[in-house]
């Protein structure tokens, strides 16, 4: 069965395997104690610690392990703004990082400090010009991804490196998703990254922490990890991690396959939209991550289209809404500002055959329409349906038809509309009603939607620019929000 997902977690690589076994048998004792068995663990410490920092291009000394990516982002974020407080308490921050990110500024915002999102563009990348204007004398921290962990878009993190150095502010860059690919450029001052994206065994991130950066460990001390990760190392895991990620540096064909994987994820990018009507590939095409490419689907409910995957044999995952638990749409898509229903991401680990992605690209087509069907979409993907007499709105998803309401008071009267009911109803329902209807009222009227579903903020305005469409805006509406969109074509 295909795995798809190495955004996610990568395989085990086979040199972690080995490496673990190995040091399951002479890596289990304390590398704190002075007798031999403790002697044995600390050299093993040691040279991971010299492996894994020569991979990511720091000093040892500068390096501690800790229990996962995301405390290495907790632990790094939470130190430098400490270690600052006196020179501001103003976190920077990119509106697509990773929620690791996200969850250190609400803590840091609810302890009395202030943050700052920065906006992306359409791909999903900063500019370093607004970075540059955002940066202020109170700004304590700059927080940015080396690349997006949900469409692959990469940062110009040397760039904002420099320009955070002239300034005299810290970077920390979220590398979980690059440094299996290789070493993050530029004078960053903190990096944090996770074992298992790059092959690693779970449980083991790192934080380096270059010298010269003003670092103060927060919570109790503990003297080891240099204070700065409390707890009994993950020996065997360590190494492992440490192990692999040296393997993938010193693997000569590790380039060979970054450039094997991005040449079939380039043809993923170019066929997905020949063989799916209504799709939307998003994040920069070229500056971006080899393996990993993500696009949406219109009126595709997204749940349904991975459950549907995993049975034609194949392991993706998704940032769409209606994959969470939450029902919110993705940060990073919102941000972004395009569509979040019917969202896959694909995500090749080291190895994946040239010939499982042609038979992804053979099964997708057939999933997509089928799942469009159970949905009642028309079969030409945004088609027509005509408005039943009586100003009947025909429902979608085998509902019964529904009386659109009046159009909104403040909705003026000479443009006045088609209203749409499509309260109580999840993605991709409000959307597909929105589609079916359009083309019933005349161009430069309107057609206004009634939903309580927090996606359709993020996917009527997605659907506009996608079908060349004018979004008109949003108001409140009830227990919902009015979301109008005036015929162009």
């Amino acid at each position: 069965m295909p795995y798809f997902d190495a955004a996610s977690t990568a395989p085990l690589h086979p040199v972690a395997r080995e490496a673990l076994l190995a040091s399951l048998d002479e890596g289990w004792a304390d590398p704190a104690r002075l007798y031999r068995e403790g002697r044995r663990a600390r050299l093993l410490l040691d040279a991971a610690r010299e492996a894994a920092a020569e991979a990511v291009g720091c000093r040892p000394d500068e390096l501690v392990f800790t229990p996962s990516g995301t405390q290495a982002v907790h632990t790094g974020v939470s130190g430098a703004l400490a270690a600052r407080r006196r020179a501001g308490r103003r976190l920077l921050y990119s509106a697509v990082e990773h929620s690791s990110v996200l969850h250190a500024a609400e803590v840091h915002e609810a302890a009395g400090g202030s943050r700052a999102e920065l906006p992306v563009d359409r791909t999903g990348r900063v500019a370093a010009g607004q970075v540059a204007a955002a940066l202020g004398t109170d700004t304590a921290l700059v927080c940015l991804q080396s690349a997006n962990h949900e469409v692959g878009t990469e940062q110009p993190v040397d760039e904002v490196a420099e320009l955070c150095r002239e300034a005299g502010v810290p970077l920390l860059v979220d590398a979980a998703q690059s440094l299996p690919w290789g070493p993050v450029p530029g004078p960053w001052s903190l990096l944090a990254a996770s074992a298992h994206k790059w092959g690693g065994p779970p449980g083991v991130g790192l934080l380096a922490v270059r010298k010269g950066t003003r670092f103060a460990p927060q919570g109790p001390a503990d003297e080891r990890e240099s204070g700065r990760s409390p707890g009994f190392e993950n020996l065997p895991a360590i190494v492992a991690a440490a192990a692999s990620l040296r393997a993938l540096r010193t693997d000569p064909g590790t380039a060979g396959e970054a450039a094997r994987l991005r040449l079939l994820v380039d043809r993923i990018r170019a066929r997905v939209p020949e063989l799916v009507p209504d799709v939307e590939v998003v994040g920069d095409p070229v500056r971006r991550l080899p393996h990993l490419v993500t696009f949406s689907c219109l009126y595709v409910d997204g749940e349904t289209l991975l459950h549907e995957l995993d049975r034609a044999g194949f392991s993706v995952s998704s940032g769409s809404s209606c994959t969470s638990s939450t029902l919110t749409p993705s940060h990073v898509l919102r941000a972004m500002g395009v569509l979040s229903e019917g969202n896959v991401r694909i995500s090749l680990p080291y190895g994946t055959a040239e010939a499982e992605v042609e038979r992804f690209l053979e099964v997708l087509p057939q999933v997509v329409r089928s799942v469009r069907e159970r949905l009642g979409v028309p079969a030409a993907g945004g088609g027509e349906v005509p408005v039943a007499a009586g100003g009947e709105v025909p429902a979608a998803a085998g509902g019964a038809p529904q009386t659109a309401p009046a159009a909104p008071a403040a909705e003026p009267a000479e443009a006045a509309g088609l209203v749409v009911d499509a309260l109580g109803k999840r993605c991709p329902i409000p959307v597909i009603e929105l589609a079916k209807v359009i083309g019933e009222v005349p161009v430069g009227r309107t057609v206004t939607v009634l939903s309580d579903d927090e996606a359709a903020r993020q996917d009527i305005p997605a659907w506009c620019t996608m079908r060349d469409q004018e979004y008109v805006g949003e108001r409140a509406a009830g227990r919902g929000a009015a979301y109008v969109v005036r015929r162009r074509a």
